[in-house]
């Protein structure tokens, strides 16, 4: 199974977005290139795994530092994540969520295939075994940073990139030196608290942080609570820099579940209830990598990775008839090495990189039903029976080589080129029964029962993925680019092996996607704006279609504009706006799973076409911060058929913190200012309408202590220093932003 990368014809019939952006693309970096002079504020990204200046990354690929996550306070990974364009976050109860980005909000078992979230440049779990809440194993709140890349990953990373990537950086260890703790309490029995302690010696140095969390939950019997910790160590090692990292998460849930009836949300009875009272989530993960960095110049790079992982859960599925419990866990081991030189031909420079990936992973699942099913129809209730539904076990191997090649052939000019081979083997081992029986053997009525068992089987995914881009320097703080890429997703094991009704056999490919990109980026020392105009195509695309079986021909199309500014309008003032105006259609027609109809050219359901954001950030004194942020979210539509709709919404948020000392900082948090009715979530199935509601105005306290120890770790510091930002809770730094 083979996926190749571009043809002819998908390029020209893409290029139309782009050709009614390239003018304004152009007039506003003239306009801005002369209205907005300044020196240079260079923010450092890893798109390619090694540090290099965001203006000269030819992606849309935006960075949320830790000053600015520690300013949000997120409880929830979506309040930060949904400052960035292109992102859209939809949180469920608790702690779960599903994802958009430069895309619908998808759903189903293999939604996550999606998006490629790593932690420290390597993602968290193994290929094929995603979770659609798998944020909430990793510790956003107190990161150094989060990274997003939009459009499909670079030819550094591989399977699961085909929207777009999340990259959460850990803080480096030198810059936990001292002692932080904080304390925040609020609405809903909302508790948390966190610490941060670092200590450095001459070359080496140790740091942990962690956060401990508990929430009432403002629906009935929805009560949270987490615990994330990390521990890190680094030193200089061989001319370069060694890294260990430990990182676990717990979380104990108990899930609410949808509120149904058209605008149920609205109703202050029903949008603080629960009809799922029984429902939980218990998960942990842990994680151990190592990275040791070389780089002995700006072009010159030697990387080696290695990581445990290992991740387990249990859950109830409250939303399927009968309820059915899932325990499912992972096991998994990662190596990765890469290099990157310089080389030079006449007047001509550029540079190259190449690396290779290995993953070997051993997954299991078993979904059981303890009671008879008591909704539905008989024919419902006959063909979902009491037992093991499914029991299995899969071995997986992903093996993968990139490489990638730049050069300047005029001063103005960056030209680069790259690809990536992946191929991705699973070994499914059934452990009941073939077919579709009960688990004592028995048959269901009305023509067998809902959950089929492949019989034990091997599948392998080999996958090409080219890309292209062109850089063009309009001035020393404006870049425009251009960007043709292909990204791919192997089908998740459970779109493969956990089956319904009478299919014996999922024939699944690559799901695959060509994207053209027109971007322009400027920076200085008082703005930083982007714009990105992008066209992609969608082939190969799962989904469960009428008769229940899992299939691939599903295509859709996706156009649109992005926009990021960050202004330092006066010495006191910040503007900040992100913004998407999208269309995101399906470019196929069949009935579906439930009976849902696609017709080619409606909307894909749970996509709004807008989306803006505004902050200002006000330093009133040396001491007094405050932000005031407003976010808009248009309307969307519930159904494949375009018939039913969720209006959108428009929340605001305020934030503001007071230095008390050189130590004490109070920081108050009011949610929802305007006490708006909403939905985190709308969603049309079963033929009801559904939603999760989001909070009324929330307020939130909390005191913050921070204490650095002052020992210093010049020695670590020897090299140019990687200025991560720390998890500390202090307002915003002067100087470079990293």
């Amino acid at each position: 199974m083979t996926n190749h990368g571009f043809n002819v014809a998908s390029i020209v019939a893409l290029r139309r977005v782009l050709s009614r952006s390239a003018a304004a693309v152009a007039a506003l970096a003239a306009a801005v290139a002369s209205a907005a002079p300044g020196t240079l504020q260079e923010i450092v990204v890893t798109a390619t795994r090694s540090e290099q200046p965001r203006l000269d990354v030819p992606l849309s690929i935006s960075r949320l530092d830790g000053d600015e996550l520690a300013r949000v306070g997120a409880q929830h990974v979506h309040e930060s994540l949904n400052r960035v364009a292109g992102v859209l976050i939809q949180r469920g109860s608790g702690q779960e969520s599903l994802i958009a980005v430069r895309s619908p909000v998808l759903t189903g078992s293999g939604a996550c295939g999606a998006f490629l979230i790593l932690e420290d440049e390597m993602p968290v779990r193994p290929t094929g075994f995603c979770n659609v809440n798998e944020l909430f194993e990793i510790n956003t709140e107190q990161a150094g940073a989060l990274e997003v890349i939009r459009g499909p990953a670079p030819v550094t990373y591989g399977a699961n990139g085909l929207h777009g990537v999340v990259n959460v950086r850990s803080p480096s260890a030198a810059a936990l030196e001292g002692l932080r703790i904080g304390l925040e309490s609020g609405a809903a029995d909302w508790r948390r608290a966190s610490f941060a302690v670092g200590n450095g010696h001459p070359g080496q140095s140790f740091g942990a942080y962690g956060i401990v969390s508990r929430d009432g939950g403002f629906r009935a019997d929805s009560r949270a609570a987490d615990a994330k910790l990390n521990l890190l160590y680094q030193r200089r090692l061989g001319g370069g820099e060694l890294r260990w990292r430990m990182a676990t998460t717990l979380l104990d849930q108990e899930t609410a579940g949808f509120v149904r009836g058209f605008n149920a949300y609205r109703d202050p009875q029903i949008n603080r209830s629960n009809p799922n009272p029984e429902a939980f989530r218990d998960a942990w993960s842990a994680r151990l990598s190592t990275t040791w960095h070389k780089q002995a110049c700006p072009a010159c790079s030697d990387d080696l990775r290695f990581a445990l992982r290992r991740s387990s859960m249990t859950f109830l599925q409250h939303f399927l008839l009968g309820k059915p419990l899932e325990r499912n866990g992972q096991s998994s081991v990662l190596l990765a090495a890469s290099r990157a030189r310089p080389w030079r031909a006449g007047s001509t420079t550029g540079e190259w990189r190449t690396g290779v990936d290995a993953e070997w992973a051993s997954t299991a699942l078993v979904e059981r039903q303890d009671l008879p099913t008591a909704e539905g129809s008989a024919a419902a209730r006959a063909i979902r029976p009491v037992g093991r539904h499914y029991d299995y076990s899969v071995r997986s191997r992903t093996l993968a080589g990139y490489g990638s090649g730049a050069w300047s052939p005029r001063a103005a000019w960056t030209l680069s080129l790259g690809a990536r081979f992946e191929s991705t083997s699973y070994a499914y081992d059934n452990r009941m029964g073939d077919g579709n029986a009960a688990e004592s053997g028995q048959a269901c009525a009305f023509g067998g029962c809902l959950f089929s068992r492949p019989a034990d089987r091997s599948d392998t995914f080999r996958n090409f993925a080219p890309r292209f881009d062109v850089t063009f320097r309009v001035s020393g703080n404006d870049r425009i680019f251009v960007s043709a890429a292909a990204g791919f997703r192997p089908p998740e094991s459970s779109e493969l092996y956990r089956l319904q009704r009478q299919q014996d056999i999922a024939r699944l490919a690559s799901e695959r996607a060509r994207s053209i990109e027109l971007g322009w980026r400027h920076e200085d020392a008082r703005l930083a704006a982007s714009l990105a105009a992008f066209a992609m195509r969608k082939s190969a695309v799962i989904l469960r279609e009428s008769n229940g079986f899992n299939v691939d021909n599903g295509r859709t199309r996706h156009e649109g504009i992005e926009y990021e500014l960050r202004w330092h309008a006066f010495p006191d003032l910040t503007v900040s706006g992100s913004g998407t105006l999208a269309r995101h259609r399906y470019d196929f027609s069949r009935t579906i799973d439930g009976g849902e109809q696609v017709i080619a050219g409606r909307d894909v359901d749970t996509a709004p076409r807008l989306q803006h954001r505004l902050a200002l950030d006000w330093r009133a004194t040396p001491s007094l911060q405050a932000e005031i942020e407003i976010a808009i979210f248009g309307r969307y539509f519930l159904d494949a058929a375009n018939e039913r709709t969720y209006p959108g919404h428009v929340v605001a948020n305020l934030r503001a913190s007071w230095r008390l000392s050189s130590a004490w900082k109070a920081t108050l948090r009011l949610r929802n200012l305007a006490d708006r009715q909403y939905a985190d979530r709308a969603d049309f199935a079963q033929g009801e309408y559904r939603y999760f509601p989001a909070a009324g105005r929330s307020l939130y306290v909390a005191l913050e202590y921070g204490r650095n120890s002052g020992s210093g770790t010049a020695a670590l510091d020897a090299t140019p220093p990687r200025q991560d930002n720390p998890v500390s809770f202090s307002g915003p730094r002067t100087g470079n932003e990293r």
